[in-house]
């Protein structure tokens, strides 16, 4: 459509996600206006944030922001593939493939394009960018024709790209010349940890590597020459080293741009030419590109802001960000670095858990001015507010990412002041949302459709949530606690249904108390809860297709697609004639074997169709499954108690076997572990365990909820000097209580800290009988008791069951691909980048 010369006549240059975003602003404000949007790309505007997700399935039209119909509806005219060669700005035109544009105000969203080193060799076939759909689509091609390829630059864009290449099938490497991964965002020991993480999905990483140039490879397409004389053969070459700002129009038409470039711009987005504004990264504010979206949608507001006549200005953006880089939890907020003046640290690192935390804080220790998250980012929202809005901190900071270094106060929406920012992509604050509510909003998918909250990067989800869930609440209304969409219930009301009710199968409850055929999350809900109540045989053909991939199986599915084999050794107590046993089986399949914390040995590179063949072997030999593979009682873990250890005072190795043999059947919301000690030096660890007994010279002391994990907690006190018999009792009352109110997937950790009344009321629940519940739970428990059975044993005893073991259904032959090394004496199966390599040995007999 054509504007009548009354209207502001505004033309954007840049249809990315900010100049889509300044139409949007546009459109919404009260101004008579006509806009012209120039794409130089041959589509619409498209999310970036998540371009990767275009290799596991995304289409373009998946990634659209918006479409020709909707800029249609808004009166907004729209060009694609309109490069803009000419800016007059005396009389205010803008010329792009021969047409010329008038306008009153002319916005510059021109972005940025990649950095490319100037490396010779750099401008082949195979050596590409990753910036747009285009480019996706040239890797996607180059990437069937190639086995390895290398992303030039370990930032974030640069590990996105090395996802892309990993799910493209190539052996994957990043090569960096900092020396270590994310330089900008994490501190060297973030940078070191994440590394390890990358390089254990199978990324290979070069750091501080400097590419003299690209030659022609002998194994490969590529060689990669680095100026410390070696080199890295590849045949794709993924440059990620960065962006620049594109501000060729800005110069050829002397606007003011920076000495390292970018078009320079004030508060309100002007550039030196007061008719022109440039937003995203294509803008110089302060000396500063901001390379996020987020400040790129601020600069958006504000521009469309000073342009309907408002007064909004733009004071910079906070650049924290929480992402997750091939399945790694990476957060960086504020001053990662601790670079102000007096700042001080604190540092949580576990190494075995693959977690490292970093608190920044001032010199007096009152503000988070910085943080760096590895591993685990669920403190990242928490913290990103005590950075934010300036909230004092606790009397022990290092509470903060230290669950046991003392009570860490809770900062739920009630606790955030009405100024705090709950979606920095969108600059949604929480009063914003408590006004969306006012305004008729009653529910998240209202509420995010009402001020855009969470709908930009997806990393303020959680937070949102719990704001309107906490706002509704206030207003009286009833917020959905449904478990999914096919069942508008809690997991806790379905416990009870199925129980009260009589209910054996999934169908049976779905037909009573839901609708639709169920999905991936209340099939394993009612799986789970059928199991804790009746015990029956998962593997049940009513049962079967509720189970996952482990479950199915009856073994832990691998990294590399085989299981593994893990009998149960009650209370780490084992024959010798049953380690014989063991040996024999791991020499006979050439399994790779381990001895776990838990104290039992693990058996890893199975094929599905060998683990009848080896659970026939072991049963035979008198074991049983450990239950590795199910949400349920995992181990009981013991010292040597007193018949060893000249310090036990009780027998922990016996009452670790009877724990064990009592409770091996209970399928339970998450994994349960135990452990007995046999006196108060604690060798098996009892208070880190779900359930965990130290022996006294009285009897037992009995400690509950605790558990390592990704937040470990120490378990709690329950109660002390128990004779055996009550401390059974109690057990069963525990458990079958925490079975009975827990949520999906819930550890007993978090379960007690949700636990309204806490210890003391689970102590009144389980010691005083306060609900009369006591026997009932004790009935429950002692029915899954004399219900066990061991699935494997009642696997093999059925020819149709052992059948969905074959790896072809109408034969007994094997899958004659899989290959195996050997690791530290010890055999594994190959990687890609081995079989490609012909260092694999040893190949699997074909049938």
């Amino acid at each position: 459509m054509t504007g009548s010369t009354s209207q502001l006549r505004i033309v954007v240059v840049g249809n990315g996600m900010v100049g889509h975003h300044f139409v949007e602003q546009m459109v919404q404000q009260s101004v008579a206006c006509d806009i012209t949007v120039l794409s130089s790309e041959g589509r619409l505007a498209y999310d970036r944030v998540h371009l990767s997700s275009y290799f596991t399935g995304s289409s373009a039209e998946d990634l659209a922001l918006t479409t020709e119909q909707t800029y249609q509806d808004w009166g907004v005219n729209f060009v694609t593939n309109a490069m803009v060669s000419n800016i007059d700005r005396e009389g205010k035109t803008v010329s792009a493939n021969g047409v010329t544009y008038p306008y009153d105000v002319l916005v510059l969203a021109t972005g940025s394009y990649p950095f490319v080193p100037p490396i010779p060799g750099n401008d082949q076939d195979h050596c590409l960018v990753y910036r747009t759909i285009e480019d996706l689509e040239a890797i996607e091609s180059s990437a069937r024709q190639s086995k390895v390829g290398v992303v030039v630059g370990g930032g974030l864009l640069g590990l996105e790209a090395a996802n892309a290449l990993k799910q493209a099938g190539l052996e994957t490497h990043v090569v960096e010349f900092a020396p270590q991964l994310m330089a900008v965002q994490l501190d060297p020991a973030g940078g070191d940890l994440l590394r390890g993480k990358i390089e254990d999905l199978g990324v290979q990483v070069h750091t501080q590597k400097a590419t003299q140039s690209i030659e022609a490879g002998e194994s490969c397409r590529y060689r990669m020459v680095f100026a410390d004389g070696t080199f890295l053969e590849t045949d794709l070459i993924l440059f990620s080293a960065g962006i620049r700002p594109s501000d060729a129009l800005a110069r050829q038409h002397e606007l003011a741009v920076g000495e390292r470039g970018g078009i320079v711009v004030d508060n309100h987005c002007v550039t030196s030419d007061p008719s022109i504004y440039a937003i995203g990264e294509c803008a110089l504010w302060e000396n500063r590109i901001f390379g996020l979206v987020a400040p790129g949608y601020t600069m958006a507001r504000v521009a469309a802001t000073t342009i309907s006549g408002g007064d909004l200005a733009f004071t910079g953006a906070d650049m924290s960000t929480k992402l997750k880089l091939m399945g790694v939890e990476v957060g960086s907020i504020g001053d990662a670095h601790g670079r102000t003046p007096g700042a001080l640290a604190f540092t949580y690192h576990n190494q075995a858990k693959g977690i490292y935390k970093k608190l920044v804080v001032d010199a007096a220790q009152k503000k988070v001015i910085g943080a760096v998250l590895v591993g685990d980012t669920s403190d990242y929202d928490t913290l990103l507010q005590y950075s934010l809005n300036d909230i004092a901190l606790p009397e022990y900071p290092e509470s903060l990412i230290l669950p046991s270094a003392g009570e860490a106060p809770s900062l739920g929406a009630d606790a955030l002041p009405d100024t705090a920012t709950i979606c920095s992509c969108h600059n949604v604050a929480k009063i914003d949302i408590v006004g969306a509510i006012d305004a008729g909003c009653c529910s998240l998918g209202d509420v995010k459709s009402s001020t855009k909250a969470s709908t930009g990067c997806g990393g303020c989800a959680a937070l949102l949530k719990n704001v309107v869930d906490r706002e509704l609440e206030k207003r009286g209304v009833e917020v959905s606690k449904a478990l999914c969409e096919h069942f508008n219930h809690t997991r806790q009301e379905l416990y009870h249904i199925v129980k009260v009710e009589g209910i054996r199968s999934f169908d049976e409850l779905l037909e009573g108390h839901g609708e639709g055929l169920g999905c991936d999350i209340c099939k394993p809900v009612v799986g789970s809860i059928l199991a804790s109540v009746w015990n029956d045989y998962v593997l049940d053909p009513k049962h079967l297709p509720l189970q996952d991939t482990n479950d199915t199986y009856l073994g832990n599915m691998q990294k590399d697609g085989t299981y593994s084999i893990v009998p149960r050794i009650a209370g780490g107590e084992i024959t010798p004639q049953k380690l014989i046993v063991l040996g024999q089986v791991a020499e006979k399949y050439n399994l790779y074997t381990k001895i776990t914390g838990g104290q039992r040995i693990d058996l890893f590179g199975a094929r599905v169709d060998q683990l009848p063949d080896i659970w026939q072997e072991l049963v035979d030999a008198g074991f049983e499954t450990g239950h590795a593979y199910a949400k349920a009682v995992r181990t009981v873990k013991s010292c040597v108690g007193s018949t060893w250890c000249r310090y036990g005072v009780q027998d922990s190795v016996g009452k670790a076997i009877d724990i064990e043999n009592r409770y091996k059947g209970l399928r339970a919301p998450h994994k349960l572990k135990f452990a007995v000690s046999g006196c108060t030096r604690e060798c098996a660890e009892a208070q880190s365990k779900d359930i965990g007994v130290i022996a006294t010279e009285n009897g037992w002391n009995l400690y509950v909820c605790g558990n390592g994990g990704m937040k470990p907690r120490h378990a709690d006190l329950f109660a002390t000097d128990l004779d055996s018999e009550t401390l059974i009792r109690y057990i069963d009352r525990i458990l079958m209580f925490y079975v009975k109110t827990a949520d999906r997937l819930q550890r007993t950790s978090v379960w007690m800290d949700n636990l309204e009344g806490g210890l003391e009321y689970l102590k009144s629940v389980v010691i005083d009988d306060a609900l009369g519940l006591g026997a009932e739970l004790e009935a429950q428990m002692q029915h899954v008791v004399d219900a066990y059975q061991c699935e494997w044993k009642t696997t093999l005893e059925s020819e149709q069951s052992r059948k969905r073991f074959r790896q072809f259904v109408n034969t007994q032959g094997t899958d004659s691909n899989i290959q195996f090394v050997t690791e530290r004496e010890q055999i594994r199966p190959a990687t890609e980048a081995e079989k490609r390599s012909g260092e694999a040995r040893i190949p699997v007999e074909i049938v």
